[in-house]
């Protein structure tokens, strides 16, 4: 999980949030035999940010459930500038259940844009564009490259492969001249207004929901 990637600052608590459930009605006699529920949540109840379907459950409970459905696409970040949106862009991916993110260059990065969803989303670091090329290569994984450059695909039109790298840049300066040259295509988000472009993490969830249209199963 995130063992490879320490943040800057010491790994907050999960947040108590408002929503969610109190303990298990009925106390401890009530409460169901399967080894999937955490005893502690099913005493003092739920708050965390998770779906109801996982309510009382430990968490590696929930990252097992969730291995076993993850899509095959992949999230990539390059991490040059220790840009603050990495943290929400690996919360989108959770959310949307990419199989694994890619921080590509320092290895440090802030977490608490992901609101403790790291802990339930695989992350790899790569130390350089090279290292994660070869990586994708093996694995038989085309780099997507999102930007909004000249020659960019619209990604309404644009081939997004089932199996597939998404490749997204810093903040401001976008993709690096080497991970454009690594990737086997690049696309962009149709804008109309008057700014040049729109927030890292906006641009991951927009792709990445565009992914999951296209080739997610729905939810029941």
């Amino acid at each position: 999980m995130t063992a490879e990637n320490p943040a800057d600052a010491p790994d907050p608590a999960e947040p108590e949030l408002s929503h969610g459930v109190g303990p298990w009605p009925g106390g401890d006699e009530a409460w169901p035999d399967d080894p999937r529920f955490d005893p502690d949540l099913l005493a003092r109840g739920d708050r965390r940010n998770v779906v109801d379907a996982y309510r009382y459950w430990r968490m590696d409970a929930i990252v097992a459930d969730l291995d076993e459905r993850r899509h095959p696409f992949h999230v990539a970040i390059e991490n040059w500038q220790h840009d603050m949106n990495i943290g929400s862009i690996v919360r989108s991916a959770n959310a949307f259940l990419a199989a694994e993110v890619h921080i590509v260059g320092r290895r440090r990065w802030n977490r608490r844009g992901a609101m403790v969803t790291d802990r339930y989303q695989h992350v790899r670091h790569h130390e350089d564009v090279a290292a994660f090329a070869a990586w994708a290569d093996a694995a038989s994984l085309p780099i997507i490259a999102i930007d909004n450059l000249p020659g960019a695909l619209p990604v309404d039109r644009a081939d997004l492969p089932e199996r597939c790298v998404l490749l997204f840049g810093q903040e401001g300066p976008g993709l690096s001249e080497e991970a454009l040259a690594a990737a086997s295509e690049t696309v962009e988000i149709t804008q109309y207004g008057s700014t040049r472009s729109i927030n890292a993490s906006a641009a991951a969830a927009v792709v990445m929901y565009e992914w999951c249209r296209r080739w997610a199963a729905p939810r029941s």
